[in-house]
């Protein structure tokens, strides 16, 4: 093996390690109140590091050890595929929502954006 192919950080000692960034989407994820969301691109925010599309990468991959469902789409949207699983989650938690109308039968709800919104202040202001 020469020199060049060696990865110029060292790599993780373990092969079971996580890579760093992903273990810092992770450990924002767990500061988020229960009842409460960050979107990906609050959590890239938050580190100041990467985007939306590198977040939502992290938790496709590695997210189901941590709290998941409460990093979402912007628009409110839940996550396709687990839309049940995640609504569970957030009417256990009393995560605000907005129900579907009646034309939308047979659709899961939205989050309340405006109102489960965390900006990852040390309180919970809003939260009924």
């Amino acid at each position: 093996m020469s020199q060049e192919s060696l990865p110029s950080d060292g790599g993780p000692e373990h092969p079971d390690a996580l890579p760093e960034y992903a273990e810092r989407v992770l450990e924002v994820t767990e500061l988020i109140p229960p009842g409460r969301v960050m979107t990906y691109g609050d959590v890239a925010e938050w580190l100041e590091e990467g985007g939306p599309r590198q977040v939502g990468r992290v938790m496709a991959l590695y997210g189901g050890a941590v709290p998941w469902w409460r990093v979402v789409r912007a628009d409110g949207v839940l996550l396709p595929g687990h839309e049940l699983r995640a609504l569970g989650h957030y009417r256990a938690e009393g995560t605000p929502l907005k129900e579907a109308s009646r034309a939308a039968e047979g659709h899961v709800p939205r989050l309340d954006m405006r109102r489960a919104r965390w900006e990852g202040g040390g309180h919970t202001e809003g939260h009924t």
